[in-house]
């Protein structure tokens, strides 16, 4: 099982928290050329954060920050829709698959499989309701199917799974480089 101090919590809450800032949208924070970091930033919440209350934290920082930048671009009406609403169940599924991988963390390779599997679970329940979501329930679609959905999530599902692993591979490295760390810290102390 995966337990950070409360100090590293706090730490990679910050962290977290700032990641979104940069990535999500084209706000006036955003940093040109990085993919969004959502979906990593709700799975690895998940994995390390313990207060439940990290997850509506997280959700209300990219409400604000997606009301200011549609508010300021004039996109609001297209993007913001009532299938909005189902971004609440898609992120907090991507924290949930992280909540059980951190139930199933070993500091050991082995848990690379475990990390996968429940990382890609999580995915495809996410972009069924944010994309499958908005295919239904935003009033953008004249007509809607159950084959119109599958290729949406063809469509999409990919271009999402790219920064997720990504973001989610770098945050493991640097994990096991603080482990690795302090496991040096510790023997040196001896």
């Amino acid at each position: 099982m995966m337990k950070l101090a409360q100090r590293d919590q706090l730490l990679v809450g910050l962290g977290l928290i700032i990641l979104l800032a940069l990535t999500r949208g084209q706000h006036f924070a955003s940093v040109d050329h990085l993919p969004s970091a959502s979906w990593a930033v709700f799975f690895l919440a998940g994995v390390f954060l313990r207060p439940l209350w990290s997850f509506p934290l997280l959700f209300l920082e990219a409400v604000l920050l997606d009301v200011s930048y549609y508010g300021w671009s004039g996109a609001a009406a297209h993007c913001i829709t009532p299938a909005y609403a189902l971004l609440v169940p898609a992120y907090a599924s991507l924290w949930y698959a992280g909540r059980v991988y951190a139930g199933l963390h070993r500091d050991h390779l082995s848990t690379l499989g475990p990390l996968l599997l429940t990382l890609l679970a999580g995915a495809f329940v996410c972009n069924l309701f944010s994309s499958g979501g908005y295919y239904f329930f935003s009033g953008n679609f004249e007509a809607t199917s159950l084959a119109g959905l599958w290729g949406r999530i063809e469509q999409f599902l990919p271009s999402k799974l790219v920064p997720l692993l990504g973001y989610t591979g770098l945050a493991a490295m640097l994990y096991t480089l603080s482990r690795q760390f302090k496991t040096y810290q510790e023997l040196n102390r001896t």
